[in-house]
């Protein structure tokens, strides 16, 4: 038989948890996108700390708020990247959240830099967000594979004011008008800030994008016992879901690992 009829085989890791997000709903989405290619094999983790699947794996994709892997888990993501992983990396995947108790800031959002290793890799940290409202995300380069052909299109997600690390070869991005609110770094969410990016790693490298929150009417608990709506936002756009298959062709076609 010929290698078209049977192509090789691809590992994939999707590590997908944490709080205030219905991660239901989001793995089930990207276990169906996963899937429409049989040569993907995909086992599912909450946390990063199994650390021999993820040296095992071809490709890795993250949906994940507030999950900071231990630092051995994190050297060991750099050494996969470094030999030639991809990862694709979504929505609060960079994020680290503390809710202060007390001084000036209580009742205020930080974000601590705790993981200084996870966020280079990744190219950026969480620091805050506006109100969930509508804006418009633009192409930054349309000539990329992963956006050619994209037009700029209106959301209504959480817009990421982000600390960014290294180069970054952005992709999407959008303007930012109006501060965040409930974060201890609010008033710097003015300004660009980009969508989706890339960073290279040695031969791998991460695509992050920052779209696709989702919560439904139980993910704040304890703090809230019922969220009365159930909020989709990018996932409610056909085009989020072009951006995600594409991201997923991307990590299919990377080079073979050192």
């Amino acid at each position: 038989m010929t290698d078209t009829a049977h192509p090789p085989r691809i590992d994939c890791v999707l590590v997908c948890g944490g709080v205030w997000h219905d991660m239901d709903f989001a793995r089930l989405e990207l276990l169906k996108l996963l899937a429409e290619d049989p040569s993907v094999r995909t086992r599912v983790f909450e946390d990063y700390e199994n650390i021999e699947a993820i040296k095992a794996a071809d490709i890795l994709i993250t949906y994940t708020c507030d999950v900071t892997p231990s630092l051995k888990a994190q050297e060991a993501l750099r050494g996969w990247l470094e030999a030639g992983g991809r990862w694709y990396a979504l929505h609060g995947t960079n994020s680290v959240l503390r809710l202060l108790a007390d001084g000036p800031n209580k009742g205020l959002w930080d974000a601590p830099r705790w993981a200084p290793l996870m966020m280079d890799m990744l190219g950026s940290q969480f620091i805050s967000h506006p109100p969930i409202a509508p804006y418009t995300v633009t192409v930054a380069d349309p000539d990329h594979p992963l956006t050619r052909g994209i037009e700029p299109f209106e959301t209504t997600d959480e817009l990421y004011h982000m600390e960014c690390h290294g180069h970054l070869h952005v992709l999407l991005e959008t303007e930012c008008t109006v501060p965040g609110t409930g974060f201890v770094e609010a008033a710097d969410a003015i300004g660009t800030h980009p969508v989706m990016y890339l960073k290279d790693h040695g031969a791998g490298a991460v695509l992050y994008n920052t779209l696709g929150h989702c919560r439904g009417h139980y993910d704040l608990q304890p703090m809230l016992d019922w969220w009365p709506t159930v909020d989709r936002c990018a996932w409610d756009l056909p085009v989020f879901y072009d951006l995600l298959r594409r991201g997923i062709g991307w990590l299919k076609d990377r080079p073979a690992k050192a």
